[in-house]
């Protein structure tokens, strides 16, 4: 596989799975790279970016734990952008080969992981298209909420999100100024609390329902 010398492959016994380790800001796939496997993401957060001429960085999708990354690489076999790990990231690869030659639950939970992902897609061009930096940045945190929450990592309303001001403002579209500014609205408002990397929704729904209602 293209890139595999800067993987970290470790295989186990046991379960014959094939566990790759990367380190914080290490690619997981770099653009046009043909790969032999798919990855569920076990630990750590990664995600796919657009880098401009002159620098800019669009970050277009998060790869959260329990999320295949990028399952669509079932139908082209190529990353079309760069894959990078936010964190430190443990990643399961699953062969191509194996999901092709015994079509089933495999090929099912790649095709909704597919369709999970465009309409996140869908949703996130909404939000850069039309809505307001605090609809922005609410929603992404409503969104991050939600799907840690499905995935057993969000307890009480509290959950690790390990985003920078500066990766936030590379999702919604935002500087980083204006990320923070609307950081410490949401806060003020008694949407959302920080402490450290530890994101506090005490009331999920009051947020969506805050978001919704922003001018």
């Amino acid at each position: 596989m293209a890139g595999a010398s800067r993987k970290h492959i470790m295989r186990s016994d046991s379960n014959s799975e094939d566990i790759r380790q990367f380190r914080r800001h290490e690619h997981l796939a770099r653009k046009d790279e043909v790969h032999e496997a798919v990855y569920k993401i076990e630990e750590g957060w990664a995600c796919r970016y657009c880098l401009l001429p002159d620098g800019r960085r669009q970050i277009t999708a998060l790869f959260l734990p329990g999320d295949y990354c990028e399952p669509q690489w079932m139908l082209s076999g190529r990353s079309e952008l760069p894959i990078v790990a936010l964190t430190e990231v443990r990643a399961v690869a699953v062969p191509l080969a194996t999901v092709h030659a015994k079509p089933g639950d495999s090929v099912m939970k790649l095709l909704g992981a597919v369709v999970d992902m465009l309409n996140r897609q869908s949703d996130w061009i909404v939000g850069l298209g039309r809505k307001s930096a605090t609809e922005r940045v609410g929603s992404l945190l409503a969104e991050l909420h939600r799907r840690l929450h499905d995935v057993g990592r969000a307890i009480g309303g509290r959950c690790t999100i390990p985003l920078t001001q500066q990766d936030i403002a590379d999702v919604v579209g935002l500087t980083p100024v204006h990320v923070n500014r609307v950081l410490g609205d949401l806060r003020q408002r008694g949407l959302v609390q920080f402490s450290g990397k530890t994101l506090i929704v005490p009331e999920p729904e009051q947020l969506h329902a805050a978001v919704l209602a922003a001018a």
